[in-house]
């Protein structure tokens, strides 16, 4: 998909417009910015409640698989069909599955030296305890992440006046917008053991709060996730994170999350990590062919259905 092809920068959810609808008259001129509002109005609601009831991350398949090299194939990364929520609460689909070329993208990117600051040894560390599970992991490696990043793409087009300094009676205007995606392998530079690059937890909210102390709001957050913490606790740790839990920059722009270097997308969603080992003396150079995903370092939107079968009901 070509990124010239996309109506993603004017889509006017990115300004996380307010909760503001048309209201109508008979006898009142209305204008194409009259019914656009009215599609934001609805969009931007059900963009802002899926947001709050269940954040940014997958919500169903979009595995991450390698596909070596097989007779004419190319070696690719594959993203299986599957569903996801941005950050700003929007759905992104892929209703089937989609690939990112491996050796075109790392021609691309030794090309422009994106691959010296995205080299690590000991790389095991940038990954989830599952992806190491059962695996050697190799001694140095690039470390690349794989972003889904929702996208508009103009569908048809219909007879228009023409807009603008314009007299045409022949013109045309885009018809149809169709929600889709783009896909986005990105060299993660500068990373450290305590910046892994990697989302923040579901339901982890902005410290210290009030009056806490940094310390104080870090055991609040840890009660959350200990089991053996007495009932009370885990209770009043969870009603403050709620409480706390509503945000809205002053100016509308969307704040990166640990997971975005500068180059992406803000809204975008994080979905898999990628270990490409290479060889010790050079970072451009592969070593073997193998490619290791972490898809368990994301942020996972479970059904309802799916948490009633884990807890037994």
């Amino acid at each position: 998909m070509s990124t010239a092809t996309t109506f993603s920068t004017l889509d006017p959810l990115t300004r996380q417009p307010p909760g503001e609808r048309p209201v109508y008259a008979t006898g009142m001129l209305l204008d194409a910015q009259d019914f656009q509002d009215e599609q934001t109005y609805h969009r931007g609601r059900l963009a802002r409640a899926l947001g709050a009831v269940a954040g940014s991350g997958t919500l169903a398949g979009l595995l991450v698989q390698h596909r070596p090299a097989q007779d004419t194939a190319p070696e690719e990364i594959q993203v299986n069909a599957g569903l996801a929520v941005d950050r700003l609460g929007r759905l992104i689909e892929l209703p089937r599955p989609a690939c990112l070329r491996v050796q075109r993208w790392w021609d691309a990117e030794a090309a422009r030296d994106g691959l010296l600051q995205a080299d690590y040894t000991t790389p095991g560390r940038f990954i989830s305890a599952r992806a190491q599970a059962g695996i050697t992991l190799p001694a140095r490696a690039v470390v690349a992440d794989v972003f889904l990043r929702f996208v508009a793409c103009p569908r048809g087009l219909t007879p228009a006046f023409a807009s603008g300094p314009f007299d045409a009676l022949n013109a045309v205007s885009v018809s149809r917008l169709r929600d889709a995606y783009e896909l986005h392998l990105v060299p993660r530079q500068n990373l450290t053991d305590t910046g892994l690059g990697l989302p923040l937890r579901p339901g982890a909210f902005t410290l210290p709060v009030e009056e806490e102390t940094a310390e104080e709001a870090l055991a609040r957050e840890a009660a959350m996730d200990d089991p053996s913490v007495d009932p009370a606790v885990r209770r009043a740790a969870l009603q403050d994170a709620v409480l706390h839990g509503y945000s809205r920059p002053a100016d509308d722009e969307l704040p990166r999350g640990p997971e975005h270097p500068p180059t992406v997308d803000a809204s975008a969603v994080f979905i898999a990590r990628v270990l490409i080992p290479v060889a010790p003396a050079d970072p451009t150079v592969r070593q073997g062919s193998a490619v290791l995903i972490d898809n368990h370092s994301r942020r996972f939107l479970p059904a309802t259905g799916v948490l009633a079968r884990w807890a037994g009901i």
